[in-house]
């Protein structure tokens, strides 16, 4: 919320970026592909950060049981419009608490996509993904992907998963399976509960 703070236009924005790509065509569904890949049908998915819906609403259209939430309610306003279907929330990852809004199953697979975690607050880095480990089934697993260079050092990402209880099962550096190395610049980090 501090870029909106910063540039109120910037969900807008945000909002009509995705919808021209998908106008022209772009591939906006890696992500989505990845997890849908990960699961049966009709598994429970929680898209973590999940802004303007791209990812929940590919993965709801795959016949899955999606929740998205998102702190910025404009965002969650175009979810909604356009990606009927999925249960799309207002909220705060830092102060994830879905069985207090009605929604207590836990789910099979998080999907936090699009350098979510990079745009969090440091200091409430640790305490989200102790959140999401929360809402994790017992053999569910979280997949989470942010770029480097954005002042959250992939070092920094895993001791705060290991402090929430999540242990890496596979690292990637593309959602499109290529292998994690020292030398990559991106992260796709498969983790389960410790």
């Amino acid at each position: 919320m501090q870029k909106v703070a910063a540039n109120p236009n910037h969900s807008q924005w945000y909002i009509e970026r995705f919808r021209s790509m998908a106008r022209e065509g772009a591939d906006l569904a890696g992500e989505a592909r990845l997890v849908d890949a990960l699961v049966p049908r009709g598994a429970r998915i929680l898209d973590a950060g999940c802004g303007s819906g791209r990812v929940g609403g590919f993965l709801a259209a795959a016949g899955h049981d999606v929740v998205g939430v998102d702190v910025d309610p404009v965002l969650i306003a175009a979810a909604e419009h356009d990606h009927p279907g999925p249960r799309w929330l207002v909220g705060d990852l830092a102060e994830l608490d879905l069985p207090s809004r009605g929604i207590a199953e836990p789910f099979d697979i998080i999907v936090s996509a699009g350098n979510v975690m990079a745009f969090l607050a440091p200091s409430t880095r640790a305490q989200v993904l102790g959140r999401l480990c929360a809402h994790l089934s017992t053999d569910g697993r979280a997949v989470i992907g942010f770029g480097a260079g954005r002042d959250y050092e992939f070092s920094r990402f895993f001791d705060d998963a290991a402090e929430a209880g999540l242990v890496p099962d596979l690292l990637l550096s593309t959602w499109d399976l290529r292998p994690f190395t020292d030398k990559s610049d991106f992260l796709v980090a498969l983790l389960r509960v410790a």
